[in-house]
């Protein structure tokens, strides 16, 4: 893979720490479960759903794929923020591109390892600050951020940035995964303090959706 010239800088302006943030130069690490440890060998990555061309990929066929840079911040929902990160990977952009979205697709389920799930629209998920990370900072991912691969949504807060990624499905309406049955937001916008809490997803319950 190419490394581009010059990284995507997805930073906002001046005004760079969301409401209710404490900025840190730390990257705690946070998440349910256990750490998966998955050789890259042997990890495998697909997308299908509400698509034209599911398709499966493995470690070496990220190499089809140019290599792309983003510079970003990175906000988690218990309200640590991290400054100024280059991560590096695949867009998902090109991914989406050669999967090619039906015309009723909005939203879509990201799958990781061992069993979680998060939402996100269609519109947040086809940004092309969006990568499938190998590399933060110049360095491989270790195990606890996500490595071997994870995505990185960096205009959400982090718990949609699903470590240890292992799907996109495309879903024709939106759906809560993991933490949003559990009382997160839907969409978890940083600017917006979009923690927790939402009507959407008590419905869902009620009806019995996942």
């Amino acid at each position: 893979m190419t490394p581009p010239s010059e990284p995507l800088d997805a930073r906002p302006g001046a005004n760079r720490l969301p409401p209710g943030q404490i900025a840190t130069k730390k990257w705690p690490v946070l998440h349910y479960g256990q750490v998966p440890i998955i050789a890259p060998e042997r990890w495998r990555f697909r997308i299908f759903g509400a698509v034209e061309h599911p398709f499966e990929l493995g470690w070496s066929d990220l190499t089809r794929y140019p290599r792309r840079e983003v510079r970003c911040d990175i906000h988690c929902v218990t309200r640590w923020s991290r400054f100024d990160n280059t991560f590096g990977g695949v867009a998902v952009t090109d991914l989406l591109r050669d999967a090619k979205p039906r015309p009723g697709a909005v939203a879509a389920m990201i799958h990781a390892a061992p069993d979680y799930t998060t939402n996100l629209p269609l519109e947040d998920l086809d940004r092309p600050a969006n990568l499938l990370a190998t590399d933060h900072d110049g360095a491989p991912l270790t195990p606890e951020h996500g490595g071997p691969i994870r995505l990185l949504v960096p205009h959400l807060y982090l718990w949609k940035s699903a470590k240890w990624v292992t799907g996109i499905e495309l879903l024709a309406e939106d759906e809560p995964g993991f933490w949003e049955v559990n009382g997160y937001h839907m969409r978890g916008d940083p600017w917006s303090e979009e923690r927790y809490g939402s009507d959407d997803v008590l419905r869902m319950r009620r009806g019995g959706r996942r």
